[in-house]
């Protein structure tokens, strides 16, 4: 069997047993382990919503905290009116992300780089002095979620193994979904976006109506990460929505690896674990990580993924890649 053979086949195997390990971590017995592995899923899953965007459509959005905390925001305020059935909360949770995504991305993806990175930001922002300005649910100090979401009769989130497994679930129905949609003609058009967005004008292809379908989805899927985060910690706040939490999933993605949705997953686990063993030694504890994010610049360029890689071998949406395929495409040499 060839190297380029088995190099793959490592890859996958190691993410399957670091899969195992994941799902078997409940049986050690120790709840506040599986809150934390919960917390990896659950920003996982945000780090791949943003992903889509900054990946595979070259969009830095400074604001995607903005749909995790419209999507905890629904999920609190549903289960405070007697709406607790995750069925119908969550879906919920998603069209009320999808919707805010809507309307953001109408006006900021008229607009490209740093212009559309402040737009993003700026409506964040607005999305977070508007759960302020909610006093009938805690202002400022945010309100505890009223009950957790039921799955079943019985069955609900206040146990954290079925939230835990739940979350894992989503996160790799998700995980199947996007590899599906980047796959497609449709994810192609998405990457043609990012890499020459003129010559796609040229040839009669719209990038707006992709562009905002791919912001849509983004959001929907980060307000369903927001509706299990306010099911985990059993608050809701405006924290949700800060501008530092649009930065640390951008972090996230980055440590990983963008342009591969299996990368802002390694990066938010790693993220999340640096910050509770780091915190443990000092409030203080992005003092540390921060160089260690420069390091991976540095000297990781494909990130934490790419040591999954072959040598001297890009994602399918990195532009390095793209740079390669487009010549072929044409008839000349690679």
């Amino acid at each position: 069997m060839t190297r380029q053979l088995v190099r793959p086949l490592q890859r996958t195997w190691i993410l399957w047993a670091l899969l195992a390990l994941l799902l078997l971590l409940p049986f050690l017995g120790e709840p506040y382990y599986v809150k934390l592995a919960t917390r990896m899923v659950v920003f996982g899953l945000a780090a791949l919503s943003l992903d889509l965007l900054v990946g595979y459509m070259g969009l830095i959005s400074f604001g995607h905290a903005a749909f995790m905390g419209v999507g905890a925001y629904t999920v609190g305020i549903l289960a405070s009116n007697g709406v607790d059935v995750a069925w119908v909360a969550w879906p919920l949770a998603m069209l009320a992300g999808a919707v805010l995504a809507l309307c953001i991305g109408a006006v900021s993806l008229r607009c490209n780089g740093l212009y559309f990175i402040f737009i993003t930001l700026a409506f964040s922002q607005m999305v977070f002095y508007g759960a302020q300005s909610l006093r009938q649910y805690g202002g400022d100090d945010g309100f505890s979620l009223e009950a957790p979401s039921v799955f079943f009769p019985g069955v609900d989130a206040s146990d954290h193994t079925v939230l835990f497994y739940v979350a894992t679930f989503l996160l790799l129905a998700v995980l199947y979904v996007c590899k599906r949609l980047v796959a497609s003609p449709f994810g192609r058009v998405a990457v043609g976006v990012r890499d020459n967005e003129p010559r796609l004008e040229a040839v009669g292809v719209q990038p707006y109506p992709y562009k905002l379908a791919m912001f849509v989805v983004s959001g929907a899927i980060a307000a369903l990460a927001g509706a299990l985060m306010a099911n985990l910690t059993g608050f809701v706040s405006p924290g949700y929505v800060s501008w530092l939490v649009s930065g640390e999933l951008l972090i996230m993605v980055i440590l990983g690896s963008f342009g591969t949705l299996v990368g802002p997953i390694l990066g938010a686990a790693l993220f999340v674990l640096f910050e509770y063993v780091l915190s443990d030694w000092t409030e203080h504890w992005m003092l540390v990580f921060g160089p260690l994010l420069v390091l991976r610049v540095l000297l990781l360029k494909d990130g934490i993924y790419g040591l999954l890689l072959k040598p001297g071998q890009a994602s399918a949406a990195s532009p390095a890649a793209s740079a390669h395929v487009a010549p072929a495409a044409n008839g000349e040499p690679s």
